[in-house]
């Protein structure tokens, strides 16, 4: 067995010793028993060079190849192993959970075939060339499990997308063993038309989890593509608060011939919900909000209390965002107290975090504070990016004076 990250930028030559270039990629067959079937190689002139493995007599120190061969092109249900699989995410059946492709192994007797791929710590130092015991110098010192974690192709479900077909072992009930935030989270990574061939996948319960967990801008996109008789399935999943938010970005068209397919105690749920909508929450945004890395301790954070939120009227929660500045969590400072300083905000953090958007109706903002007993809501925007926050008497105050 061998790993691509050992022969990648391998000279490759004719038996007779002509230079074509440096290997840059595989192609492989998506199948049960994926066989690589041809080479991506750049030669000196920057061209990029399809051969068939047809032509492979040996590799070793460099890559040799029949002198006679020929260029090739990929053909369907093929995908390139660096450009669909290596540093993409897959999902693990065997351990329910969603990971990412450090190394690919090769068998490499009679025809080369992916065996499986690589997911540990020693796959990514195997890529960066890191080699003798300096790895596990680095491993102690950050105090690094070192190991080589290594899926076969059939523990995995490689969510790749190719012409616009999901490629997928029909394993469904390992699919919905995985938490729908990180199936959400994978989504929104790919397109809207391979995210409604993966959802196809899921029962109609499990695809409204997952939908649930997706960013604003991406469920209406989805819903906006949905047959009327499938949005109106996923709406009846849905709980009616988080459906009103999406069924008011679609067009009332759209949102009328949905509505009209519910099942009738949804749809008079819906209907008194919708007529809500001229409300809307965005004059009651406060700013006044603590963000914190997910990567933070408790040590970071109350440092962070203390030095940005001198001016703040109260703070009710702090939210935790990503690198991109997304949210991704939220914990009260109750919470917070009660963890050692050193712990990471991500251990301990809520990531099922409830949320409103700039169309939300200011009713629905309260009748979701009250059902999930909250003092504030955060408001994002299609990026899942916090742009300021609803609190409970600023939407108390607008209702009461409609009373007055």
């Amino acid at each position: 067995m061998i790993y691509f990250s050992e022969i990648n930028r391998k000279k490759v030559i004719t038996e007779d010793g002509i230079k074509v270039g440096h290997l840059e990629d595989f192609i492989f067959l998506v199948t049960e028993n994926p066989i690589v079937t041809k080479m991506v190689v750049r030669n000196d002139a920057g061209q990029k060079l399809i051969i068939s493995t047809d032509y492979l007599k040996k590799i070793n120190s460099v890559i040799m190849i029949e002198k006679e061969y020929l260029t090739s092109y990929l053909e369907e249900n093929e995908l390139y192993l660096v450009k669909n699989l290596l540093d993409k995410q897959i999902i693990d059946i065997k351990g329910n959970k969603i990971v990412r492709v450090n190394d690919v192994a090769i068998h490499s007797q009679e025809n080369l075939t992916i065996s499986g791929v690589d997911v540990g710590v020693m796959g990514l130092f195997r890529r960066l060339q890191i080699g003798g015991d300096l790895p596990y110098r680095v491993a102690r010192f950050f105090n690094i499990k070192l190991t080589s974690d290594f899926l076969s192709w059939a523990d995995i479900q490689p969510l790749e997308l190719i012409r616009g077909q999901v490629k997928l072992k029909k394993r469904e009930e390992k699919l919905e063993k995985i938490r729908p935030e990180d199936l959400a989270d994978y989504l929104e990574k790919t397109n809207v038309i391979n995210a409604r061939k993966f959802l196809k996948i899921l029962d109609t319960q499990k695809a409204a989890e997952v939908i649930s967990n997706l960013n604003i801008s991406y469920q209406t996109s989805l819903f906006k593509n949905f047959h009327n008789d499938k949005a109106a399935r996923l709406i009846s999943y849905i709980d009616p608060d988080e459906a009103v938010d999406v069924l008011l970005t679609l067009s009332p068209k759209k949102r009328e011939d949905i509505i009209a397919l519910l099942e009738q105690n949804i749809k008079t749920q819906i209907l008194k919900l919708m007529t809500f909508a001229k409300n809307p929450i965005g004059g009651l945004i406060t700013t006044e909000f603590l963000t914190v890395s997910s990567e933070d301790t408790v040590r970071d954070t109350i440092k962070a209390i203390k030095t940005k939120t001198v001016d703040f009227s109260s703070l009710d929660y702090i939210y935790v965002v990503n690198k991109k500045n997304e949210m991704v969590g939220v914990i009260s400072q109750h919470e917070l107290m009660l963890q050692s300083e050193d712990t990471p905000i991500y251990k301990f953090m809520t990531q099922n975090v409830i949320v409103v958007h700039l169309t939300t109706p200011v009713e629905i903002a309260v009748k979701k504070m009250l059902k999930y007993k909250l003092y504030a809501l955060p408001l994002i925007d299609q990026k899942k990016q916090i742009e300021g926050i609803i609190t409970l008497d600023d939407v108390s105050q607008t209702i009461l004076k409609k009373f007055d």
